[in-house]
């Protein structure tokens, strides 16, 4: 069993942990990699490959294809490495990979014993103790189970059961409008599923651009969704309902229906038995307070959600290097100013940057410049509707945010994510040729209109 040190010690082998993993090794650095659960985290297994595999898999179904949910869920589980007869996925792929490269992959759980020691409970119960130069911490998040009275009698479905379901429900409730909420909506909906989706706020996934959000809440209700905004789950009767499905009592005094209930209202971190008081970090808050480099404690690094400042796969990567480049010595620091965004509804929607009124509440002196999509020949050619919105500041002639509802948005961002990240001046970007017709020269004509009300005199 290992007993001596690492030059890194990584706590979760998700997605962060594992990019962690794989540069420490190309650096030449000594790995011990730490996993309680599935090696890969919850993006191969019930979340990211999951959810996208059945979003294809419903759009050609509504689109008249041969899909039906038998073939979907066989192609799912081909995606996440599961057997027909299995109720898990398979993660001995991504074990193999890690300690192919050169990591020492230890199953059982983490926790911090004071500065540069971790202990390793293995699946055995046995302890293991590891030397540390450094520790990255990549434990991930957990699905958040709001206190609603009578949910524990219905056992309701989080990301996990809803992502690998192999049986169709004749009704669900989906209580939680973010991007899980929107997108497990599509796709249940579009195999015939009759679906509520329920929004506390005013609008569905209410962080991104209004106009994203009216998008997401005008296909959802083309698919058959039922859409409830500005309503909570007060209370949940189990099997009340007709044929048995369970009874939402909502708190606008309204109920809905449903053979299964589903939460999407956010994630928790498992930051408990961490061991992190150990190293003098306070997690009574339920969160982590992170440096600027990424830092939480001497020698210990966070890295993946609970680091912040979004809950994403590509930012988790981002992350699980930079943490280890910082330990590494490199002078570098994370830049979260172009992080993109995206929701793989059919249609996408996309966005990077701030808003006009973050960017006007900010300080900036700011514009933007719309275009509806649908009146453009991206538009005509696709049959689709939609947007391209784009938001500028005055002073640098930059660009601070844009966001896109319509055909290959999660792909079109990517232009605004460099310009961004870049600080590319406005005039380069109008000075760009687009390819036509797409949705990324929708986006040029809006870079070109607004550097010349750039250029142009002062009324």
């Amino acid at each position: 069993m290992p007993g001596d040190g690492f030059d890194i010690v990584i706590v979760g082998a998700g997605s962060a942990g594992e990019a962690a993993a794989n540069l420490a090794r190309e650096r030449g650095a000594s790995v011990a990699i730490v996993e309680r659960d599935l090696v890969g985290g919850s993006c191969p297994f019930w979340a990211c490959v999951p959810s996208k595999s059945l979003l294809h898999s419903a759009t050609v179904h509504a689109c008249g294809g041969d899909y039906p949910w038998s073939r979907a869920s066989a192609r799912r589980d081909e995606m996440i490495v599961r057997d027909p007869d299995a109720d898990r996925p398979s993660d001995e792929t991504h074990a193999r990979d890690l300690e192919e490269a050169g990591a020492v992959l230890l199953r059982g759980t983490g926790r911090l014993d004071g500065p540069g020691r971790v202990i390793v409970t293995g699946e055995d119960g046995a302890e293991h103790v590891l030397r540390a130069g450094s520790v990255i911490l990549a434990v991930g998040s957990d699905p958040k189970v709001p206190p609603i009275e009578g949910l524990d009698a219905v056992e309701p479905w989080t990301n996990r059961e809803a992502t690998l379901a192999r049986e169709l429900p004749a009704s669900l409730v989906i209580i939680g409008a973010g991007p899980t909420g929107v997108e497990m909506s599509q796709v249940f909906a579009r195999y015939g599923v009759a679906v509520t989706l329920l929004a506390s706020k005013d609008r569905v996934h209410h962080r991104d651009h209004p106009r994203n959000s009216a998008a997401l809440e005008a296909t959802l209700r083309r698919d058959g969704v039922d859409v409830r905004t500005e309503v909570r789950a007060n209370r949940i009767r189990a099997h009340a309902g007709a044929s048995g499905a369970h009874v939402v009592e909502l708190s606008d005094g309204s109920s809905v229906e449903g053979e299964r209930v589903m939460l999407a209202v956010g994630r928790t971190f498992p930051l408990a038995g961490l061991g992190l008081e150990t190293v003098g970090v306070d997690t009574t808050s339920g969160g982590l307070e992170v440096g600027p480099d990424l830092r939480i404690a001497d020698g210990v690094f966070a890295a993946g959600d609970p680091a912040g400042p979004l809950m994403q796969t590509h930012v988790a990567h981002y992350q699980g290097e930079m943490a280890v480049r910082i330990a590494l010595g490199d002078p570098v620091r994370p830049d979260y100013r172009a992080i993109p965004r995206a929701v793989f509804t059919d249609p996408e929607v996309a966005g990077v940057g701030i808003s006009l009124e973050e960017a006007l509440a900010a300080g900036h002196d700011a514009f933007e410049e719309v275009a509806d999509l649908g009146e453009t020949a991206k538009g005509y050619v696709a049959e689709a509707g939609g947007h391209v919105t784009i938001v500028v500041d005055r002073p640098s002639r930059t660009l601070l945010g844009a966001f896109i509802a319509g055909p290959a948005a999660s792909e079109t961002i990517h232009e605004a994510v460099l310009a961004i990240r870049a600080r590319t001046p406005l005039s380069v970007l109008a000075d760009t040729i687009h390819g036509f017709p797409t949705t990324a020269r929708v986006m040029g004509g809006l870079f070109t209109k607004a550097s010349r009300r750039l250029a142009a005199p002062a009324s």
